[in-house]
């Protein structure tokens, strides 16, 4: 993808203190984008944007709950407040999976990764639909779903099912919001070598040479830049035509 796609847009990325999140943050912006830094970590996302601003580009952080409702809106305010408007945004938030079979369901365990994984894209979403309806001029925005959005996997069942969920909301988002020429998008994520996958395996107890072959074609993980690429494109006009789209960053391990 070009540099200058997004010249002169207003970004949010959340979750962006690490991982796919940050690689976001710092592609949207090597792109031209002024981007809002969210995260719930406030060190690690003052550190990101602080990375941006040196390598040249423009990045502010706000700390953000996504699971908090005055948080989700105090996001998208602060953006339009430092930057003027709200373009586009990546809702990128998301903890470590649940770890228990069905029928150990750990309530609290399932409350944290439904309160961040599906309630947070979904508040995320209303302030910013708010936000781009009330601009008038449209805007794009990509919700980022998992291979478990429709491949489900065992011991994971709250994940699973927040995941799922993300595309349900990007449907309904879509439709919703196409007659107003708001795109909203869902990249879907296979095996990206982010700090969460690697605590993974360190809990399963495999290592990246034994589980990367099952998880991709190309028999290694994804680097976090390449999930970026996919949300770049989304975000940018180059994809003027594409709404409700589901796209697999995955090395095809859900086609398999």
């Amino acid at each position: 993808m070009a540099t200058g796609v997004l010249d002169g847009k207003v970004a949010i990325v959340t979750g962006a203190a690490m991982g796919m999140g940050e690689a976001t943050a710092r592609v949207f912006a090597a792109a031209g984008a002024h981007v809002l830094v969210s995260d719930i970590n406030a060190e690690l996302g003052e550190a990101t944007a602080e990375r941006i601003r040196e390598a040249g580009g423009d990045a502010s952080f706000h700390r953000t709950d996504v699971s908090n409702a005055a948080d989700a809106a105090a996001m998208v305010r602060t953006a339009v407040e430092r930057y003027g408007r709200l373009d586009c945004a990546v809702n990128n938030a998301a903890v470590t999976p649940d770890t228990h079979p069905i029928a150990e369901l750990d309530e609290q365990e399932w409350d944290r990764v439904l309160a961040v994984d599906l309630k947070g894209v979904a508040l995320s979403l209303k302030y910013e639909l708010t936000q781009l309806l009330a601009q008038g001029d449209g805007g794009s925005i990509v919700n980022i779903g998992s291979v478990s959005s429709s491949r489900p996997q065992p011991n994971n069942a709250a994940y699973v099912a927040a995941k799922h969920g993300v595309i349900g909301l990007t449907k309904v988002a879509s439709l919703e919001n196409a007659p107003h020429g708001i795109r909203v998008n869902t990249v879907c994520p296979g095996a990206i070598d982010t700090p969460m996958i690697r605590g993974a395996l360190e809990t399963a107890g495999f290592t990246e040479a034994e589980f990367a072959p099952v998880l991709s074609l190309f028999g290694r993980f994804g680097k976090p830049e390449e999930v970026a690429q996919a949300s770049l494109w989304l975000c940018s006009g180059q994809s003027s035509y594409v709404t409700g789209a589901v796209l697999a960053v995955d090395a095809g391990y859900t086609s398999r």
